[in-house]
């Protein structure tokens, strides 16, 4: 005996998946940097030095002597001269009015003034010893600075975020079947 048979085919469905990533995009711009360095400020004030060299006196050791100065020397030595003379002749004139003490007074006048005067005589030209007198000032300098701090600017940049979500789609890629046959 054959008994009826029933056949049953069955196909499982699938599930397809399909996704698609999100994306991130970070892009982060340079800060902007303004540095600015202003110059130092220097101010040098020099007073210049001074040399004074006064030789006036070696120059009258050396009898090079300014015109004015000779002539005030010369009016000093005739007025030495002549005190001197005044008093030789005044000298000379209380001798004379003394005659009646003795002595040869005409004869001592006589011989004193016939007598040569001793000169005295040096070498010349041989400025003595710290006659020329130096005097040095020596420069003065001032140094002023100032010093200016850099000028710092900067200006930061936000991130620049740019995205794309992520997609999930969900299909099916094969249906569910049931076949069923029946044989006898």
């Amino acid at each position: 005996m054959r008994l009826p048979q029933i056949r049953l085919h069955s196909t499982s469905g699938q599930i397809q998946i399909k996704t698609v990533n999100s994306q991130l995009a970070i892009e982060q711009p340079k800060a902007e940097l303004n540095i600015q360095q202003p110059k130092a400020e220097l101010d040098i004030e020099r007073t210049a030095s001074k040399l004074t060299i006064d030789q006036t006196k070696a120059r009258e050791d050396m009898d090079l002597k300014n015109i004015s100065r000779r002539i005030e020397e010369a009016a000093e030595q005739g007025y030495q001269d002549w005190l001197a003379g005044l008093a030789r002749v005044a000298q000379d004139g209380d001798e004379l009015m003394m005659i009646e003490n003795g002595g040869h007074p005409l004869a001592s006048q006589a011989k004193r003034n016939s007598e040569p005067t001793n000169l005295e005589f040096n070498i010349g030209w041989i400025p003595s010893a710290g006659s020329v007198k130096i005097e040095y000032e020596p420069t003065k300098l001032d140094i002023n600075w100032r010093v200016n701090k850099p000028i710092i600017e900067t200006q930061v940049n936000k991130p620049i975020f740019s995205s794309t979500p992520g997609l999930v789609e969900i299909s099916l890629k094969q249906y569910p079947a049931l076949k069923i046959d029946f044989e006898m």
